[in-house]
């Protein structure tokens, strides 16, 4: 096998994460494609030169989410409460195979086994018992270990000849969405291409250092309108739209405090790098950018269908919709900006660049809009300045802020005097679903809502959720804690008998009989959740004393501000000391 053709056996599979965590592409609404119009060549643009600073930050548009902090991923694997599919098994075993081929230094029977366990981790479905997780997991083990045979075999200087310019033409493709440019998306288009002004000179810069097409510095604009935190449904984030697994294995970090998608310098090296690779793969621009968009896997596979490598439009109509649509948007893009009038559009001028910035490193948190007074900045001017910063403040940790020129003695003189910023509480708490739970019960126990629990774990359903399950739950910025028991609230249920109807789950029947849980499960012998309708409980009394969880809390503080002894705390709830509790939960406190 060539050197090429190796490469694109390890880059294929490796970067494969892109395909999959995004569910096929990132979402743009479908587009029926027209028969297929013979290409016509036109000339390529020149980058516009950019204008002087801007005193404020760029008005947002509506259609593009601007996120609040992200939620992470569990980083557990949630439990699945039944067997490991054999599957799944099969391809956590080819993955240890191809670990123990790489340590001989067999390569070729490395990358077979590799093949093997990425089919079988496409078999798995999607939904029940964790296969999302699965599926992940699978899918960063294959990348790490190929990542090893990338870096054993691919020669330093095996790269295609790169090139200089992406040939433009105007099709009926791309003339349909220079129309819905023109139109429907006339108002994003503009402020788009204002807002470019603040990041192309610098992208430009690095494309050029980098030997590639310059015209890739709008490519921005078809991703994300230039918006460092928009946040696809697929959870792609910034300007460049990379999912994490991607993002981590060209170099961009994150943490709960820092999201390097969101830094506009980093994130741009780390395109650059992923486009670099792709145009290596496949040895032509337009491709490179369908797989960009849709993952390398599936355009290999289509331009290998017939034996050789075709042309990007002889593979137009295969590719997934949203796919079709992106390189056309890309071109559309291009023919705007070299020629507005012939589309009818006055561009505005771009805001002027992000230059003449200091760095000053700063060792604790701090939040911006402080540090903004501070300095008699506009309010906004350092968390533009600084997009990776997930909750607008420094990290608790060295960090290298970016400052306009000459106001970085003043903060390194204001420092020493400013406190250490401390969040009052979690934005979220972790959750493991129970048995017989439903989105509706949670949200009551946390006092938040189904909507809100759906939106901060961008689920698809509303009532897909299994036993083992980790959910982020918002909680409410600012709740009060207290230190003393909460008052029982008046019960709706009567101790005694209670037949079961449909909805009802025991966190639901123990909040309105004012008991727990644990104390229904040792009345009726339950060894699990689960409920059916119309079963009989014998609910016991409420007339315990019982304290609601406040956020901070821990069994510990709960047990020495309530008076009771810690192992008494536990045995009355049927806990253990590692057992984790949640805000708005209820204890029974023991007399």
């Amino acid at each position: 096998m060539d050197c090429r053709g190796r490469y694109a056996r390890f880059l294929t599979l490796a970067t494969v994460a892109g395909s999959l965590a995004l569910g096929g592409c990132r979402t743009a609404p479908p587009t029926p494609p027209p028969s297929t119009p013979p290409p016509a060549t036109v000339a390529v643009a020149t980058p516009t030169p950019q204008p002087p600073l801007p005193t404020s930050t760029p008005t947002p548009l509506p259609q593009t989410p601007l996120p609040t902090p992200v939620p992470e991923p569990p980083s557990e694997e949630a439990e699945s409460g039944g067997s490991v599919p054999e599957a799944q098994q099969e391809a956590l075993e080819s993955c240890q195979s191809a670990a123990e081929f790489l340590a001989v230094g067999d390569e070729d029977n490395a990358i077979a086994a590799l093949d093997r366990a990425y089919a079988l981790m496409l078999s798995l479905p999607d939904e029940g018992n964790g296969n999302l997780q699965a599926k992940d997991d699978i899918r960063r083990l294959v990348a790490d270990l190929l990542q090893r045979a990338y870096g054993a075999r691919r020669p330093l200087a095996a790269r295609t000849p790169m090139d200089r310019a992406i040939p433009l033409v105007e099709n009926d493709y791309v003339r349909r969405e220079i129309t819905s440019f023109t139109n429907g998306e006339r108002g994003q288009f503009l402020e788009a291409y204002a807002r470019s002004g603040l990041y192309r000179p610098m992208i430009v810069a690095k494309l050029e250092a980098a030997g590639m097409p310059t015209q890739l510095s709008w490519l921005p604009m078809v991703e994300s309108w230039f918006k460092n935190r928009a946040l696809s449904r697929a959870s792609a984030l910034g300007m460049w739209q990379f999912i994490a697994s991607t993002g981590q294995r060209y170099g961009l970090t994150r943490d709960g405090w820092v999201d390097e998608r969101m830094d506009p310098e980093r994130a741009t090296d780390a395109a650059i790098a992923y486009l670099a690779d792709l145009h290596e793969l496949f040895g032509d621009w337009y491709k490179a950018l369908a797989a960009y968009n849709c993952g390398e896997a599936l355009v290999d596979r289509l331009s290998r269908r017939s034996g050789e490598y075709q042309d990007f439009w002889d593979l137009y109509t295969l590719l997934p919709t949203e796919t079709r649509r992106f390189v056309p948007r890309f071109l559309a893009t291009l023919l705007i900006v070299e020629d507005p009038g012939k589309y009818g559009m006055t561009l505005p001028d771009p805001l002027p660049p992000l230059t003449d910035l200091a760095t000053v490193r700063v060792e604790k948190a701090v939040k911006l809009e402080t540090l903004d007074g501070v300095l008699g900045l506009e309010p906004g001017t350092l968390a533009t300045l600084n997009p990776a910063l997930r909750h607008g403040a420094t990290p608790p940790r060295p960090y290298d802020l970016k400052v306009p020129a000459g106001a970085g003695d003043a903060l390194v003189a204001s420092l020493d005097r400013l406190p250490e910023w401390r969040p009052p509480q979690p934005l979220t708490v972790t959750h493991r679903v129970r048995r017989g739970e439903t989105l509706a019960s949670i949200a009551r126990q946390y006092r938040t809502s189904v909507d809100a629990i759906v939106r901060a774990n961008r689920l698809r359903s509303a009532h897909r959720i299994w036993p083992g399950q980790r959910l982020e739950i918002p909680v409410r910025a600012g709740s009060q804690q207290s230190s003393s028991p909460t008052p029982p609230a008046a019960p709706t249920i009567a101790a005694g008998a209670y037949t079961v109807v449909p909805g009802d789950t025991l966190s639901s029947i123990a909040r309105r009989a004012g008991t727990t849980v644990a104390a229904i499960k040792a009345a009726n012998n339950l060894a699990s959740d689960a409920l059916q309708p119309g079963q009989k409980l014998t609910l016991p009394s409420a007339a315990q004393r019982r304290y609601q969880v406040q956020p901070g809390d821990t069994l510990a503080g709960i047990a020495a501000a309530t008076g009771v002894s810690l192992d008494a705390l536990l045995g009355a709830n049927g806990m253990s000391a590692r057992t984790t509790i949640y805000p708005g939960q209820w204890l029974v406190l023991p007399n």
